[in-house]
């Protein structure tokens, strides 16, 4: 298929949404056309075809939007997954899916107001800044604290080899932890530690972190992942 033929990813390269789908679509081996955004300045065509503006979004060749980074994660790893990251006996899937709820609801609602606080003022109008944080840390490291309960049983979240779950959550772990990263590194939660630690240094969240120009309309096409 011709990078013109390609499906087109808009990404932003440290949103956790945008990380996880570039992971599902690097394992997947599927390529798009990537364009990098940048989020006070995003291009009029994918505001055209998602007006939320939010990343990721990927427009297929027969000009279907995907505007959800899970939705993009199935999609890709439904036609190639050679990893095995999709589960394919329903209750395990059932888990992966549970897990991923849990992240995308309860934890992220505390990390975003642990690492954004001046975004909610009308929420911590009895607190200050600080306590509103430290209170919503505390909270989303329940979620942590049993993630590292099942990692104290397998290797990964949901078994011991790497699925779909992994790949999800971790970005969102990566930022509540460089929230503050001397904090997090303390806390006695050794197997989410390791888990979180082997997943950050592999060969493949490497490479779908690397730094890309912003996209300007013009410039040369970019293939996500790289031709070799």
């Amino acid at each position: 298929m011709t990078i013109e033929h390609l499906p087109l990813l808009y990404s932003f390269r440290r949103c956790p949404y945008a990380m996880r789908a570039r992971l599902a679509l690097m394992a997947s081996g599927l390529r798009v056309e990537l364009r990098e955004i940048v989020l006070r300045n995003k291009p009029a065509h994918m505001l055209q075809i998602s007006p939320k503006g939010t990343v990721p979004v990927l427009l297929l060749p027969n000009h279907q939007v995907l505007e959800e980074s899970l939705d993009i994660m199935l999609w890709a790893l439904r036609q190639s997954d050679p990893m095995g990251l999709l589960p394919h006996d329903q209750a395990q899937l059932d888990r992966v899916l549970e897990l991923i709820k849990t992240n995308d609801g309860a934890f992220k609602h505390g990390l975003d107001r642990y690492k954004y606080p001046p975004r909610y003022p009308e929420e911590h109008a009895a607190f200050s800044p600080e306590q509103f944080a430290l209170h919503h840390r505390d909270a989303a490291a329940q979620v942590l604290i049993e993630l590292d309960q099942r990692l104290k049983k397998q290797t990964y979240l949901v078994a011991n080899h790497l699925t779909l779950a992994d790949f999800a959550i971790a970005p969102f772990v990566r930022q509540y932890a460089h929230t503050d990263l001397t904090w997090f590194q303390a806390q006695d939660w050794p197997h989410l530690l390791q888990w979180f630690q082997q997943l950050i240094a592999s060969d493949i969240f490497h490479a779908v972190m690397h730094k890309y120009p912003a996209w300007q309309e013009g410039d040369e096409r970019v293939v996500f992942p790289p031709l070799q």
